[in-house]
């Protein structure tokens, strides 16, 4: 091979790193877009939810604009990465539990999606009286769904229940308790079933609980997904909400979505950041490939998780999550 061909080959190659540079830069740009944009559009919302993706590529961007010695281009793509993992930080710093709190009472709750009540009932049973489960919140829960449920012995672990199926589709949801519900119901303005319920814990401190399925943003339109979120931190910013509260449920929102950290704006507290549990990918489980987004999550005021774990749900297509939490009061 003469130089003059090696060169040549050398300059393509270095041209074709550069390119691929150029447009990891991109991607990693509109990912860090769409972390602080409050512009409710479906393309914003999908490129949100990716952003964990896209600014991995801008890293691959940083690592070839290196070799490629395209320094500029190099620091362009680390400051921008840096910028959008700044969003995540807080998922890796676990938050421990005071001291002086560490003997707070605690419950331990799973939370969970049924899929249009398509989940196993004896699974799911044999899941909440293996791990002694206090409460479960159910989302897509259906008719059919609160008798299968039933029949599997769902319900005899849990004396307490408000329950709001839907016949069909995904709307319906459900309580299921150990614990007295003293009160609750829908949130009112909520486009699906969302439940809040009074929960007596017999410790002395008041729990709100609440069980939440906002519209999905990539399937109903962004500004109807964006409503809901606006709706339910409004809930949840109620002065009503005294003592600890704790929010689980299927956000249809991941910690890249800005209408989502609204919320823990609200004076909340992610599971994954009282225990450094990192991004906790949920959805989708029935495919091939692993899940890919963290949709489903448990939040918490007056209160501290201390555990959290991914849990397999046979048949639904969302892992399931436990936590152990803590309930301080406020």
């Amino acid at each position: 091979m003469t130089p003059n061909r090696t060169g040549h080959i050398g300059r393509l190659l270095r041209n074709g790193a550069t390119a691929l540079a150029v447009l990891g830069l991109v991607a990693a740009a509109c990912g860090l877009v769409a972390i602080h944009s409050r512009f409710d559009h479906d393309v914003v919302v999908i490129a949100a939810a990716a952003a964990p993706f896209l600014l991995a590529a801008g890293a691959v961007a940083a690592a070839l604009a290196l070799l490629t010695r395209r320094r500029v281009l190099a620091l362009l793509c680390v400051l921008v990465v840096a910028a959008g993992t700044w969003t995540y930080l807080p998922l890796f710093r676990a938050s421990p539990l005071p001291a002086d709190r560490a003997d707070a009472p605690t419950i331990r709750l799973l939370q969970t999606n049924i899929t249009v009540g398509g989940a196993d009932p004896v699974a799911l049973t044999a899941l909440a009286r293996d791990r002694n489960i206090d409460i479960a919140t159910v989302q897509e829960l259906t008719d059919d769904a609160v008798i299968a449920l039933r029949e599997a012995g769902f319900e005899e672990q849990f004396e307490h229940r408000l329950l709001d199926p839907y016949p069909t589709g995904g709307g319906g949801s459900g309580i299921y308790s150990r614990l007295p519900l003293t009160s609750g119901g829908p949130i009112e303005g909520m486009t699906l079933s969302n439940l809040r319920a009074d929960v007596d814990t017999g410790t002395g401190t008041p729990l709100t609980l609440y069980a939440v399925h906002p519209l999905p943003g990539f399937l109903a339109p962004a500004r109807l997904w964006a409503a809901d979120l606006v709706t339910l931190r409004r809930v949840l910013e109620s002065p009503e909400n005294s003592g600890a509260v704790v929010v689980s449920g299927d956000f249809n929102a991941t910690r890249s979505h800005r209408r989502f950290r609204d919320l823990l704006d609200a004076g909340y507290a992610e599971a994954a950041d009282s225990t450094g549990a990192g991004l906790v990918p949920t959805y989708p489980t029935d495919k091939r490939i692993p899940a890919l987004i963290g949709i489903d999550h448990i939040l918490t005021r007056g209160a501290t998780a201390t555990s959290l774990e991914r849990v397999t749900i046979p048949n639904a297509d969302h892992h399931g999550l436990i936590a152990d939490i803590a309930l301080i009061g406020s």
